[in-house]
């Protein structure tokens, strides 16, 4: 990990009094103009080590800027006093994360304009249920953004676990650096860093409701330290929680809707409470409603879209969540040079999600409804004979009856780190030694599914016997307890009586522990001309296990194939998988100044870093990184960095357990007249077929299906920027980096079902994880873990600061920050011509995310006396559904080919203000969140189920919050 210099060397800093003069000045600007911006950029220096309850810090003073300690900024494991490096990294304090508002460290981080693409978030319907917010910077995906804390690596990465009391400042890293952390930091890093020292107590509590009058927030933290001349204690304790906001509270999302043949229509499942029945002639037919007891042919009706299941209410806009973090951290000297430390971490989450009753597609859910089923009034076979093969007539239903299906989630998150520190003498060197051991529990109760064999059993062959009683199997082989069901009738009193002795709650369990243990030290070497050689170096040793669990008979029942694991109805259960890697690295940076105070060479300083890694599972790998950083004259910093990036598969991708689904996707035989047999086995060559569910059956897993060997991705990543803090403008910074990154062997972690059929129908590839029905239809496609070609991403970044005291009207400090998308494509078949390549800039992808061309951020802040306020802005670019390239193969109507849907320019106006009663040592702050109360924009089908992107816009609608802060 990087090593902080919190024990402080008397060793003079005389030897780079050009640096500290910079330092000076730039922290003499900042103190003159007041508190820095949101996310500004390279500009605040570091705070010292201690603080108080009413923040009263010496930092800013000029005798004490003389004196300013050596830290390491994220991107590098140097020491430095200069806060402008050739790292691009954005700051946010503690200050700026209460002025937010914010009730989660994800809230405010996921709205950075770097951050694009599909990052989990609590608003993602059906898929945020654990409460969790990850971070995806240039789009890349969480797990190409490396996740720390005070540069150790963070076991469970979910930054709403992080108590935000506890933070000094985060840190965003927007460039690959491998050579410094090693794995996963290809997109960049996220450094939260926490206080040192602290002293007094703290107590804060705000409440928050949309004007809708649902989604009540409600949050309390209490922070309490002591900082003694050999010790310091510090301890905190935060609780959170959220109520759910349904689908149905809004009307953008009552329904879900698809843009087909240049109409807006709503779109239902074909999995409805009276059914979806192929007859004996191929049309398809529904019960009529009211119909009791036993049915016959006459009491069905031909089937229509105004039949269809409207499953949107079940769907949540909002997860419930309840959130408690208990932290401690503390120091000891043991000596005048060495210090002992121990920081310990506990989360519980508590979260659900709902989803709508179990359906039911005998085809793709692979069960027969026997033609001799007592109850059946049809006399043919429905569904698949799973020992034949054989496919027969389409049957779907909905079993309303058992009720909804939900998931509640508890998370256990513990993370403990003891260490030992110290200096050597009075030199400059300084070396760690620690232990990081985290452990990660999840268990999550899936209530209101069905035990699939037993069910199974209850729609096969019955009959009535001597008795008078409906039996199951054959007169000739009954079967014992079983009780048949008439599934022609759900909502028969009989029907719901057998269907609730079948309903199952499989528990399932994911366990996660890493143990790492660091040793490094940094220090000066010897001098040149240009002042000291810094050198930083290491050796670290990881070792992480993950095991899927779960509590259900079936799932040991199959042990091989891909339905292994499986049980209930697809989705209810999982398999049981574990397994484990270690990987030992060794590393090392030097900082080499070249040359320093001569004509257009203020400073010239070459950065060279390199990070060797050996992993159990995936060989060994040396990554390198080497930046340069000039400056023609004091004013001007100009940077560059080239670094190769490596990632290993994470643990989740390597041993994730088989689990069931289903997806919204399109097949792609659909129309099917001929020439490729292996996409559209069993599909008719006529024309004549057509795709009965608009959702496909899934196995999501992260183990690799044979004849699929996962490898490591790797690359390069490039950054050329400057930054420009003109003397004659007080206050002002200008920034702008030029980035791109290219990967190879990309890990696609649970392909789509859209990626996997296209690779199958254009080049004849991933045709084994298509599963099809005798009858063409798609019983379930495999999504495992895979390497998938290549990655080119590219953009530009910038950032516009200035601070500004006046003498009548207090001190503002506005900031500008901007991201522009230049290139973000993904070629899966490398060298094929017959795969296009994919083309995400400016547009929205439905597998990667949405990349508008550009995004930014403006904060303007204003401070007086007790009174203090904030306005934010927050830009998201035009986009569109859709591609007029017919090779993309992607229209927003799904209908006709080559459509386009512009999606136009947001812009989120945030407000809040604050009055600080200094008598009673309280702050009152009060906020409202998108002013305007804009409504998403609408992606219909392309969406999610609330038909926009749950990823990138506000979901919610206008919110008001209020808190109160007493410190003492």
């Amino acid at each position: 990990m990087p090593i902080t210099n919190v024990i402080r060397s008397s060793h003079p800093p005389c030897r780079r009094q050009a640096l500290i003069a910079c330092a000076v000045r730039s922290t003499l600007a900042l103190s003159a103009c007041g508190s820095s911006a949101l996310y500004a950029q390279d500009t605040t220096t570091p705070s010292p080590p201690a603080q108080t309850g009413q923040a009263a810090s010496n930092a800013a003073r000029p005798e004490k800027a003389k004196n300013l300690d050596a830290v390491t900024v994220t991107g590098s494991l140097i020491r430095r006093v200069d806060t402008e490096t050739s790292n691009p990294v954005l700051t946010i304090d503690s200050s700026q994360i209460a002025a937010s508002g914010k009730p989660t460290l994800g809230d405010l981080v996921q709205q950075l304009p770097s951050i694009a693409g599909n990052a989990t978030n609590p608003n993602i319907d059906n898929g945020g249920g654990t409460g969790q917010s990850a971070v995806s910077l240039r789009g890349l995906g969480s797990n190409r953004t490396l996740m720390l804390v005070d540069g150790r690596r963070l076991a469970y990465e979910d930054i709403n676990s992080i108590p935000a009391n506890m933070i000094e400042r985060i840190e965003v890293l927007s460039d690959g650096a491998s050579s410094v952390y090693g794995s996963d930091a290809i997109a960049g890093v996220v450094n939260f860093i926490l206080k040192d020292h602290y002293q007094g107590v703290q107590l804060s509590s705000d409440y928050g409701e949309s004007s809708h009058g649902d989604g009540n927030r409600r949050n309390f933290s209490f922070l309490a330290g002591l900082a003694e001349k050999r010790f310091s204690l510090i301890f905190g304790t935060t609780h959170q929680s959220e109520n759910e906001i349904g689908a149905a509270a809004r009307d953008y999302s009552r329904y879900e809707l698809a843009l087909t043949n240049g109409q807006i229509v709503r779109l239902g499942s074909s999995a409805t409470p009276t059914g979806q029945l192929e007859n004996a002639n191929g049309t398809y037919v529904t019960l009529n409603g009211g119909v009791p007891g036993i049915t016959t042919q006459a009491d069905y009706h031909p089937y229509t879209s105004a039949d269809s299941y409207n499953y949107q209410p079940y769907n949540l806009l909002q997860t419930p969540q309840e959130r408690t973090n208990l932290s401690m951290r503390g120091t000891f000297k043991i000596g005048a040079n060495t210090e002992a430390y121990l920081d310990t971490f506990y989360t519980k989450t508590a979260s659900a999600s709902v989803i709508a009753p179990v359906p039911i597609f005998a085809n793709s859910d692979d069960f027969l409804i026997s033609k001799d089923n007592y109850y059946n009034p049809f006399g043919i076979n429905f569904g698949t004979d799973r020992v034949s093969g054989q496919s027969y007539n389409d049957f779907n239903t909905r079993l309303t009856s058992l009720g909804n299906r939900d998931y509640a989630n508890q998370t256990y998150d513990l993370q403990v780190t003891p260490g030992i520190r110290g200096s050597f003498g009075d030199s400059s060197w300084q070396w760690n030694a620690d232990f990081n051991y985290g452990k990660v529990r999840q268990k999550t109760e899936n209530n209101g599914f069905l035990d699939y064999a037993g069910f199974e059993q209850a729609v096969g062959p019955s009959f009535l016997s001597s008795a008078g009683v409906v039996t199951c199997g054959t007169a000739a082989n009954p079967i014992s307890n079983c009780t048949p069901i008439n599934i022609f009738n759900i909502n028969d009193p009989n029907t719901i009586a057998a269907l609730k002795k079948l309903i199952v709650n499989p528990v399932t369990t994911y366990d996660y522990s890493m143990r790492q243990f660091e040793l490094g030290a940094n220090g000066e070497l010897f001098d040149l001309p240009a002042g000291p050689v810094n050198l930083a170096a290491g050796f670290s040793y990881r070792h992480e296990t993950q095991t899927d669990g779960t509590d259900t008979p079936s799932a040991t029942a199959i042990s091989n194939g891909p339905l292994a694991g499986l049980c209930g109805v697809i989705e209810d259960c999982a398999s049981v998988l574990s397994g484990g890697y270690s990987v030992k690295e060794a590393y090392a940076e030097t900082l080499i100044p070249i040359l320093a105070n001569q004509p257009f060479f203020y400073a010239l300083n070459l950065d060279i870093g390199s990070r060797y890694s050996r992993y159990s599972l995936s060989g060994s790998t040396t990554n390198s990184k080497i930046a340069l950083e000039w400056r023609p004259v004091q004013d001007l910093l100009l940077r560059g960095t080239a670094s190769q990036v490596f990632r290993a598969p994470n643990i989740s991708e390597l041993y994730s357990g088989t689990a069931g689904g289903a997806l919204a996707a399109t097949d792609v035989c659909d129309g099917y007249t001929g020439g490729h047999p292996q996409a559209c086995a069993n599909v008719p060559t006529d024309g004549s077929f057509q795709q009965i569910n608009p959702q496909i059956g899934v196995r999501s897993s992260g183990s690799v299906p044979a004849g699929y060997d996962l490898k490591p991705e790797y690359g390069k990543s490039y950054d050329l920027g400057l930054v420009y803090s003109p003397h004659w403008v007080q206050g002002l910074s200008l920034s702008a980096d030029a980035w791109r990154i290219h990967l190879n062997d990309t890990i696609v972690d649970g392909l789509d079902p859209t990626t996997i059929m296209n690779e199958c129908y254009y080049s004849d590839r991933l045709c084994s994880l298509i599963n099809r029905a005798g009858n063409g239809q798609i019983s379930f496609i495999q999504l495992p873990t895979v390497n998938l070609g290549e990655t080119w991403a590219a953009g530009i970044d910038s950032t516009i600061q200035y601070n500004l005291a006046t003498a009548n009207y207090g001190k503002f400090n506005l900031s500008l920050q901007s991201t522009y998308m230049q290139r973000y494509d993904v070629d899966t078949a490398p060298g094929d011509p017959s795969v296009p390549i994919t083309h995400c800039a400016g547009t929205y992808c439905p597998v990667y995310g949405e990349f508008p061309r550009w995004r930014g951020l403006a904060t303007l802040n204003w401070s007086e006396g007790a009174w203090s306020a904030s306005w934010t802005m927050r830009y998201i670019g035009r986009t569109q559904v859709g591609s007029a390239d017919l090779s993309q193969g992607y229209s927003a109507d799904e209908s006709l080919p080559g459509v386009v849907h512009p999606i136009g320019a947001y812009v989120y106006h945030n407000i809040s203000g604050s009055y600080a009663f200094a008598k009673y040592h309280t702050t009152l702050s009060v906020g409202i969140d998108n002013l305007s109360n804009k409504q998403p924009p609408m992606f219909y089908q392309w969406g999610s189920n609330s038909n926009t992107d749950a990823y990138t816009y506000d979901l919610i609608g206008r919110y008001y919050w209020m808190r109160a802060t007493l410190s003492f």
